[in-house]
């Protein structure tokens, strides 16, 4: 699957990814930050699913509107814990994620909320 990792999520879960045979992409190699809106649009551009420890995205997705293409949210997993709960989530909720799905997982459960399906 196509990644993009956020700056706040551990380093070292890159390589995990990688070696599992994921296309990762950090935003921590960026240089610099540029803001959640240009990392959502990033994500979306290149067709990668947004992993990240922020609750912001959720609100620019659901509250403001703006497109994502499926974003894993991380909620106090440890750093060194955060590689291994994303492979075990991408192999449970991956087709999901891939459907545009936010999926919010902490240690003990996970929370999956598809997009709205389109009226017309």
């Amino acid at each position: 699957m196509r990644l993009l990792l956020d700056s706040c999520v551990w380093g070292p879960a890159a390589d995990e990814l990688r070696a599992a045979g994921h296309d990762v992409d950090c935003v921590a190699a960026w240089g610099r930050d540029p803001g959640d809106e240009e990392i959502l649009r990033r994500s979306v551009e290149e067709e990668r699913i947004l992993v990240t420890l922020d609750k912001d995205f959720g609100e620019l997705v659901f509250v403001l509107g703006q497109r994502h293409s499926g974003i894993l949210r991380l909620v106090n997993v440890r750093g060194r814990e955060q590689g291994r709960m994303i492979l075990h989530t991408l192999s449970r909720l991956g087709q999901a994620l891939e459907q545009n799905a936010l999926v919010v997982v902490e240690s003990d459960h996970m929370r999956v909320r598809m997009p709205d399906a389109d009226p017309g």
